[in-house]
């Protein structure tokens, strides 16, 4: 009796190797990249509150459960609001890749632009300078 529960689990355990059902790398795909029209010029109290909350979104979302983070600048001069999120499928350190892929995708398309969004495969990021409510992406298999 003891062999058939041995086997058994061998076998599911190549199952789950032969089928992938593990984490997987970002696909960092653009789907797309919107910019608001409303720019902002250097030396803008703006560019700090945007600079601070980018670094923020990248390097706090990868540590929260479910890849989702909302977060606001705590610079009253010039509000900036973001939202990233990842695909649950990824580990940590790939959904800080995908986000910085995104970063680098909103800012070199939508350079001074004071809204900016930027979705790939697997992550996206949102900039506003004003408060909205801020709709959450889910990602599914």
């Amino acid at each position: 009796m003891g062999v058939l529960p041995i086997k058994t689990l061998i076998i599911t355990g190549l199952l789950i190797r032969l089928f992938g059902i593990s984490k997987s790398a970002p696909n960092t795909s653009v789907m797309s990249v919107l910019c608001n029209s409303g720019s902002y010029t250097k030396g803008d109290p703006f560019t700090i509150s945007l600079a601070y909350v980018l670094d923020e979104l990248t390097k706090v979302t990868p540590s929260k459960q479910g890849y989702n983070y909302q977060n606001i600048s705590p610079y009253p001069n010039a509000f900036a609001y973001g939202h990233a999120s990842c695909n649950q499928n990824l580990t940590s350190t790939d959904c800080k890749t995908c986000l910085d892929a995104s970063k680098v995708n909103m800012l070199s398309a939508c350079n001074n632009r004071i809204g900016a969004r930027a979705v790939l495969n697997d992550c996206s990021i949102r900039l506003r300078s004003h408060s909205v409510v801020m709709f959450e992406f889910e990602y599914y298999e």
